[in-house]
């Protein structure tokens, strides 16, 4: 890509997937507004080009995904610039979480705070053996702002999430992975095990994997039914569909285009 970042490190693979490496590993990766800034434009740029067809998230060095917030920057804050800065992260976060390709998250070393947060707002995670998830923001006299408090307690529960939250304490990557907050254990690199991931996806129609990403975000809403006939009924009028429903009659493998 032609872009240039200051804290971002972005390159594409054979199979148009995109990874995204916050590069600030002397500050164990931490989200500074120049962070969110540039992540927000680099999601945006991905979500733009049709021939990009996932994301992989991982942090720069092999000690932290992301090890929290700018902890100065936060010190700045007053009640008005704080409200608006969990407003821009949640906002950040949730066009991540909305892209209509998928987004996994290679968590390499510590995932703390914003990490954690950043972590949950892909679609799903992968857990290198080092990896550690928490959100210790009250012992800052702080909560979680960029969507940790409502994402984690759909992910694992409120009671969980409550205590972690309180407790601030720490959860490790085989009990994240029994806990739903990690999707697989990583035997070597997580970046490698989430692109395998990624290429077992980019198998299926296109189109239906956008609409299930849709779907499943619904769960949980008064209009979560309604929600998945009416994109059900759109893939029926897809091609998609009909070549990979011939293809399964036929016994061969789909070609699809995502049309």
């Amino acid at each position: 890509m032609s872009q240039d970042y200051n804290t971002l490190k972005i390159n594409t693979d054979d199979l148009d997937i995109v990874t995204i490496v916050i590069n600030r590993p002397k500050k164990m990766n931490a989200l500074n507004d120049q962070v969110l800034d540039e992540l927000e434009e680099a999601f945006q740029w991905v979500q733009g080009n049709d021939e990009l067809k996932a994301v992989i998230v991982t942090g720069a060095g092999d000690k932290a995904f992301v090890a929290g917030a700018d902890i100065k920057e936060l010190q700045e804050l007053n009640e008005t610039s704080g409200q608006q800065a969990s407003k821009k992260g949640q906002r950040i976060f949730q066009f991540i979480e909305n892209m209509k390709k998928p987004v996994v998250a290679a968590v390499n070393g510590y995932a703390l705070g914003g990490g954690t947060e950043l972590a949950m707002a892909c679609h799903l995670r992968i857990a290198g053996s080092n990896a550690a998830f928490g959100l210790p923001e009250v012992g800052l006299g702080l909560i979680p702002g960029y969507g940790g408090t409502q994402r984690l307690a759909q992910i694992v529960g409120r009671p969980k999430a409550l205590e972690m939250i309180l407790t601030t304490q720490q959860i490790k990557a085989e009990q994240a992975l029994k806990l739903g907050l990690a999707n697989q254990l990583a035997d070597g690199d997580p970046v490698e095990e989430a692109r395998n991931l990624i290429a077992d996806i980019l198998k299926n129609g296109p189109i239906a994997v956008q609409k299930a990403i849709q779907a499943v975000y619904q769960s949980g809403k008064s209009q979560g039914f309604e929600a998945e006939a009416a994109l059900f009924g759109q893939l029926c009028e897809t091609d998609d569909f009909k070549e990979g429903s011939a293809a399964f009659l036929e016994k061969r493998k789909p070609e699809f285009k995502g049309e």
